[in-house]
């Protein structure tokens, strides 16, 4: 993530990133000193000293991303060539090293083969130490964050983290290559912890995962229902589960702990026979638990959304469908809201997120008035996300728009969508929280 500001030397400041030496370790449960003090309290005021600057920025962008789709000559004096566009993401190597897709392969008879269908893995950028990717997750193997993972990356080699910072952290550190983290839930909704977490750090969104979850009722083997006590888990999962659990005639505590795995995790390395966890079947694979009851939720549209981040963010397309996120404030509060909805509805670009929290530098603004007093209203960041890319000429006119109403605007990142089909789940997936 970064906050956009005012063109200089470097016109495409958000593509660009410098590469610090990478540090390797051994792939075990990371533990880092959180960092609280790298908040910082003070923003840079828009993203351009005038909206042509940002325009001008935006047309050189998708000029390249064009070019590369055309598949410039590398020699094109007009800089739409392959080594030209690779070096706007900060890699002097030409378009094929930053993991995207070859354009006029040809196959063994001389004639032309079919483009290859997009993932998300060919729009990230690579590792700089050339293995597989280190993709950390927040939680204990068995979670579901480590099932999203999986998904995003099959061949990646998952990081366990105690925290949500230490996920963000690792990825800074150079100790893992990307983050998949939980940003919301269709039952439980929004993880505020992570939000405020993108604007502390300056991670960029590179892709998106939505992952069913199914929960089952675990415990030790040979304990039978009637003989529990208590039930643990992470609070969104036993507030899925209320329901069932009444139904199944349980009168049992219902104990909070920090996710889901970790509850399964604990029943089983404490020998608890009057405990059971609410987590997933691939948990109790692992902490040899055995299943009392499967598919728990009270409601079977349980999905939630996961985020993939990255140090350096990927190039954006518009060969298949691409979602924008941001996040923006204003000194007068929320009196410009509706302003900047209109930036895109007037553009017919569809929103699918907008969230509010606290301005961490400035909770509360005093306003005075002679005839009804003092008045005091919260003031809030925006965070909003929309169905377009950066490369789209709407998306940079909205954003430029934006821009004449806001006093902080950062782009979080420009990535492709989930289009992933997606039903109700019969059997518990692999992870857990």
């Amino acid at each position: 993530m970064q906050t956009l500001s005012p063109p200089s030397s470097n016109t495409l400041n958000y593509l660009n990133r410098a590469r610090p030496t990478v540090i390797r370790v051994t792939p075990t449960r990371i533990i880092i000193k959180c960092g609280y003090g790298l908040e910082s309290a003070s923003f840079s005021h828009g993203f351009g000293s005038t909206r042509t600057d940002w325009q001008s920025s935006c047309a050189i962008l998708a000029s390249k991303v064009v070019s590369q789709q055309e598949g410039s000559p590398a020699g094109d004096n007009n800089g739409g060539g392959a080594d030209h566009v690779g070096a706007v993401n900060g890699h002097k190597g030409a378009v094929t090293d930053l993991n995207l897709v070859p354009i006029g392969k040809l196959d063994g008879n001389n004639k032309p083969l079919p483009p290859k269908p997009l993932t998300i893995s060919d729009l990230s950028p690579a590792p700089m130490h050339g293995s597989q990717l280190r993709v950390a997750y927040q939680g204990v193997p068995g979670a579901y964050s480590e099932a999203a993972a999986g998904k995003a990356y099959p061949n990646g080699e998952a990081i366990p983290c105690d925290q949500f910072e230490v996920a963000f952290q690792a990825v800074e550190l150079w100790i893992a290559d990307r983050a998949v983290l939980p940003v919301e839930n269709s039952l439980g909704g929004s993880i505020h912890r992570n939000y405020d977490l993108l604007l502390r750090h300056r991670l960029h969104i590179v892709g998106e995962v939505q992952l069913p979850v199914h929960h089952c009722l675990l415990a030790l083997p040979g304990v039978r229902k009637e003989y529990l006590t208590r039930v643990i888990s992470h609070p969104q999962a036993l507030a899925q589960c209320e329901h069932t659990l009444t139904k199944l005639g349980l009168s049992v505590a219902r104990e909070a702990v920090d996710d889901t795995a970790g509850a399964a995790e604990f029943v089983a390395a404490n020998n608890l026979r009057d405990t059971a966890a609410i987590a997933s079947a691939r948990a109790a694979e692992l902490y040899g638990l055995q299943v009392l009851a499967d598919g728990i939720q009270d409601d079977p549209s349980n999905v939630t959304r996961f985020v993939m981040l990255a140090r350096e963010p990927i190039i954006p397309r518009t060969d298949r469908p691409f979602k924008t996120s941001i996040v923006f404030a204003h000194d007068k509060g929320t009196s410009v809201l509706f302003k900047v909805l209109s930036a895109f509805a007037f553009r017919n670009i569809s929103l699918t997120k907008i969230e509010s929290r606290p301005h961490r530098s400035r909770p509360i603004r005093v306003v005075d008035d002679e005839s009804e007093g003092t008045a005091k209203h919260f003031e809030y960041m925006f965070y909003i996300d929309f169905e377009a890319s950066m490369a789209e000429v709407r998306a940079q006119n909205a954003l430029a728009e934006v821009q004449e109403f806001t006093s902080f605007l950062r782009v979080l990142g420009s990535y492709p969508m989930d289009m992933t089909p997606w039903s109700p789940s019969s059997s518990c997936p692999r992870g857990g929280d």
